[in-house]
């Protein structure tokens, strides 16, 4: 059966990390939303994103295709009731939001209506809100029937709960405590000595966390990051290295990330009231109704050495900040500086710097990269509030 996984609205209260993306490829849990999709329905997908994205996630077309919303994330229930679809069938939300629909175009009438209970990720918070119960179902996705590596004897293990242990994957006198969570590490993931953690804990492939981290869970380093310090309960979505000291919480951050050393953000305020954070649906900042949120970073956004983040910051896509003070609690996408000021960090830089980093990771930082990356510096022109 074709399936495809489609962005609705949401995919706007989901920005800026759905800038460069459709919503099915945010990571909450072990795995991206389609990743969970795929494995549950055991099926290849394709995307109905925005046009600028086609070009690197493109729609594949059939006569019958099941549609499934990108942002809801699977469940047991679920999968049966898609998988029961009729042709020109709809499965709703209780408040009517589409979850899935068979038909052969998308905007084909369904002659037929049921409604269910579903989860979705709704604001960008939703990631590491839903991340420690999202670890725990990937896991057991992820594992099932398969037996983990054998850890070696120098590190400590606290708890009764679950380690996997994936082939490649070092793993050297760390302090490993499952009482919380469950702690999964990935292909060629390493866990260097010292580091201490409290689960759950998502380590995907090929990451890393240096010596001494302290990492609380629910927590995800996504694929290729490199992560030290103190972490607490995050997502990093891949690609990204926070490799220093300093404090990173309730946070999600997107890919071809860095953040310098000692590099600090709140996500508590000093009164203690909720967080609000910037929506770019509103155009204002949105009362998140947390007491715990701290930055949200659109991919290939770097700060610089002792960054101060305070709580509930949203930075864009390429931005660059640096310097002394706290920065705005809303960076636009390709902004270039900090609390004394902004310019522009033009595209053609930003481009070369991109080049740079995928090359470090023997990646190609393409045509359709950076075309993706020109619509963005177009589309968010009129969010550089110092160029008007």
């Amino acid at each position: 059966m074709n399936t495809v996984l489609f962005d609705d609205d949401l995919r706007e209260n989901l920005l800026p990390l759905t800038f460069t993306r459709p919503v099915a490829e945010l990571r909450v849990g072990i795995l991206t939303i389609a990743e969970k999709w795929g494995k549950r329905l055991n099926a290849t997908f394709s995307y109905k994103t925005e046009a600028y994205l086609s070009a690197k996630y493109p729609e594949r077309a059939a006569d019958d295709t099941i549609f499934i919303n990108g942002a809801c994330l699977p469940s047991e229930a679920l999968v049966q009731s898609i998988k029961s679809l009729e042709v020109n069938a709809s499965l709703l939300s209780e408040n009517g939001r589409l979850i899935a629909k068979r038909a052969a175009r998308f905007d084909d009438e369904s002659e037929n209506e049921t409604k269910t209970q579903a989860t979705f990720i709704n604001y960008p918070e939703d990631i590491f809100s839903l991340n420690g119960e999202e670890i725990e179902a990937d896991y057991d996705l992820v594992t099932a029937n398969r037996n983990s590596q054998e850890l070696s004897s120098t590190n400590m293990l606290l708890g009764k709960g679950r380690i996997f242990v994936e082939e490649g994957a070092k793993v050297e006198g760390a302090i490993l405590n499952t009482s919380n969570g469950s702690i999964y590490i990935g292909r060629n993931a390493e866990v260097m000595e010292g580091a201490i953690v409290r689960g759950g804990l998502a380590l995907c492939d090929s990451a890393s966390l240096k010596l001494g981290a302290k990492v609380y869970g629910p927590t995800t380093i996504g694929p290729h990051s490199k992560v030290g310090g103190e972490v607490n309960n995050c997502v990093i979505i891949g690609y990204t290295n926070k490799g220093h000291d300093g404090f990173l919480g309730n946070s999600v951050i997107g890919e071809w990330c860095n953040l310098g050393a000692d590099t600090n953000n709140s996500n508590l305020k000093n009164n203690y009231a909720d967080v609000k954070i910037w929506s770019y649906t509103e155009k204002r900042f949105r009362n998140t109704n947390k007491q715990f949120c701290g930055l949200i970073m659109g991919d290939h956004s770097k700060c610089g050495i002792n960054t101060m983040f305070n709580t509930g910051t949203v930075v864009g896509v390429s931005a660059n900040i640096f310097g002394s003070g706290f920065p705005r609690n809303y960076v636009p996408s390709f902004a270039w500086g900090g609390a004394s000021g902004y310019m522009t960090y033009q595209l053609k830089k930003a481009g070369e710097t991109a080049a740079l980093v995928y090359e470090r990771r023997s990646k190609s930082f393409d045509k359709v990269e950076a075309g993706i990356l020109e619509h963005i510096f177009n589309q968010t022109k009129s969010n550089r509030f110092w160029e008007k």
